[in-house]
């Protein structure tokens, strides 16, 4: 965590907008005395020419320490320009005009400190968010306070009601609520059992709950969470890179075309006045403040994206390709329908096959199970458990044999009644277990993986926004990827798919034209992720596969965030064009008017100030993008 501190305090300006905001307001102060004293001691302008060299060379200092620690870098930025421009304004003997112009350009300079500022604020807040101290269980069962830093794997901590929790882990007693925004986005609280996954940073609402350590520090998803936002924010779009490579060509540029105004006015004060204008603050100001901004909607929502550049890259997206198990569906079992045999009530099928899988840890298992809490059917005690491994489960309850297994297991224990099943196909879109008792047979439960309720939703809205090529993969029969497939409404699906079959499947899109996002776990789907344009993993809250393989993470699981990132990285593009065009505006604008003599210093710096309070405003708007989602989302829970 120390080094995570370190970095951040690095990334930080050495000056902070409030002590250059103080220094301004000095500075600004001897600036109005001077008029002050003039209007006071008319008669004697000693006073008043004192008070203005002072505030001149106040407001001067800040900016030409700048220029010269970016000359002894070797560096030439804006800075210099303006350093010359005040100088010069000072050496001709205007004070008054060298301390207004340096009092706008330190506002505008406080901005543009402050903007740096807020992009790291969030990384601060969230290293506050981990406590720094832990109640530790010894095997007695008393409590220590301990650093958590030092807990280890393994160790068992309490966490009480109120508390934030330390560290990744499993609970292992206790039930309670968690506000979990600050990994997945969710602003609803999750309610969390024994056996259930906490994540460090997470608040403790309602119970005491007492969890094994799996990961702490930097390697829990919160100190992932911190490393994604400290490397994107560091990052660079391709134009912000080209610019600084040329940014060196820009001031002796502007110095020539400041000698050529010149040379041809002989008027100092339009020289003054364009190398002011030139400054590129709005220009500077344009990409980073927007990006921040978004990356900021995005990170409220729980999607961290890697690189700067992944995020401008999913404004071209063109086609978006779906991992099924995990992404479009729920990788959980859930009862489809119940085939009982002719003269079998459905809660007998349901009461018989419940009581012997309750005690089974098979997906099927906790899925008949949990349809017979729903159905409000009580299973019976069974006796004599047993469970032969990939074929069925058998017990006895009130005395007679319930066997539930495969077709061919209970055909093996000779049941009566399976002669029918020769009718019957278990070749379609479900998974079929089939229920016998005292050697009848009961009847057949079929089973799918449970589709996300957005998923048609998501797929709708992707459609919308122009993306040309919607696709599924996945390694099921064709029977299920097709029956999914018309369930979300997507028209092209691949199945029998091995990973090296869903790469190529990517690269053969990417062939054709189309800028892909691959969308899947982030487990056995790392070769996709990798593959594609954009690589976005799905519920990477606790998976570091996740974290590693793809260029963008949705902590939580809503796939509503496919189309909303899209939009965010399309709406981000255009407001840095805007941002730029304002920018450009002001410096051509500004250097044709300074030419003509149609604009004074004193305005220039002002136009300097409103242009960048433009550009900063203009990109805040990008923070409230992505409200309607939690909104929506607690309406429909509502």
């Amino acid at each position: 965590m120390e080094r995570t501190r370190t970095e951040i305090d690095r990334a930080n300006t050495p000056v902070s907008a409030a002590l250059l905001l103080l220094w301004v307001l000095l500075g600004t102060a001897f600036l109005l005395s001077s008029y002050v004293a003039q209007w006071i001691y008319d008669d004697n302008p000693v006073v008043s020419d004192v008070s203005a060299t002072l505030a001149a060379v106040l407001l001067m200092a800040p900016i030409i320490i700048k220029a010269i620690r970016g000359i002894g870098r070797g560096q030439l930025h804006m800075n210099e320009l303006v350093a010359i421009a005040v100088l010069a304004a000072f050496a001709y003997g205007d004070h008054r005009t060298a301390a207004f112009v340096s009092f706008f350009m330190l506002i505008a300079m406080v901005i543009e400190t402050r903007t740096a500022e807020g992009a790291h604020a969030s990384i601060e807040s969230l290293i506050r968010l981990t406590p720094t101290q832990a109640s530790l269980l010894k095997e007695d069962g008393t409590e220590n306070k301990v650093d958590a830093i030092n807990l280890k794997q393994g160790d068992r901590i309490r966490v009480r009601p109120g508390e934030a929790i330390p560290v990744d882990g499993k609970i292992l007693k206790g039930q309670t609520t968690l506000n979990e925004a600050t990994i997945t986005g969710e602003s609803l609280p999750a309610d969390k059992e024994i056996g259930a996954e906490v994540f460090a940073g997470t608040q403790n609402l309602t119970g005491s709950i007492e969890i094994e350590v799996s990961r702490i520090g930097e390697d829990t998803t919160l100190g992932q969470v911190r490393k994604l936002i400290i490397s994107a924010e560091r990052s660079k779009l391709p134009f912000v890179r080209i610019v600084d490579k040329y940014v060196g060509y820009y001031t002796p540029v502007i110095l020539m075309i400041s000698f050529l105004i010149w040379f041809f006015t002989r008027n100092m004060e339009n020289v003054i006045t364009a190398l002011i204008i030139a400054c590129p603050i709005a220009v500077v100001l344009a990409t980073p403040t927007a990006m921040v901004a978004a990356l900021s909607a995005a990170a409220r929502l729980g999607i961290l994206v890697k690189d700067i550049a992944d995020l401008e890259s999913a404004s071209r997206i063109t086609a978006v390709v779906l991992d099924k198990t995990g992404t479009i569906t729920l990788g959980q079992l859930g009862v489809a329908r119940l085939v009982p045999r002719g003269g079998v009530e459905p809660s007998e099928l349901v009461e018989a096959s419940a009581s012997v899988e309750q005690f089974s840890n098979h997906p099927v298992a906790k899925a008949i199970v949990e349809l017979a809490k729903k159905a409000n059917v009580s299973p019976k005690e069974p006796v004599g458990f047993t469970e032969e491994t990939g074929l069925g489960v058998s017990a006895k309850v009130d005395g007679q044999e319930i066997l539930c297994g495969k077709a061919n297991w209970l055909k093996k224990h000779k049941v009566r009644g399976m002669e029918e099943l020769g009718k019957e196909s278990n070749k379609g879109a479900y998974s079929a277990i089939y229920v016998a008792k005292d050697g009848e047979y009961l009847g057949r439960i079929d089973l799918e993986d449970q589709i996300r309720k957005e998923a048609s939703q998501a797929l709708k809205d992707l459609d919308e926004i122009g993306i040309k090529r919607l696709a599924m993969v996945t390694g099921d029969r064709d029977e299920v990827a097709a029956s999914v497939a018309e369930q979300i409404g997507c028209r092209e699906f691949k199945s029998h798919c091995l990973p090296e079959e869903k790469v190529a499947y990517v690269n053969k899109m990417r062939k054709e034209g189309y800028h892909v996002a691959f969308v899947g776990d982030g487990v056995n789907d790392a070769p996709a992720l990798a593959a594609g344009d954009t690589g976005i993993a799905m519920g990477a809250a606790g998976s570091d596969a996740a974290i590693h393989s793809a260029t963008v993470a949705l902590m939580n699981s809503d796939l509503r965030r496919l189309p909303f990132l899209i939009r965010l990285s399309r709406r981000a593009r255009m407001v840095i064009f805007q941002n730029i065009g304002v920018g450009l505006f002001l410096i051509v604008g500004g250097l044709t008017l300074s030419g003509l003599g149609k604009l004074d210093p004193i305005i220039a710096a002002f136009l300097q100030v409103v242009g960048s309070l433009v550009v900063v405003f203009n990109s805040a708007r990008l923070v409230r993008a992505g409200e309607e989602l939690d909104a929506d989302r607690e309406t429909s829970d509502d």
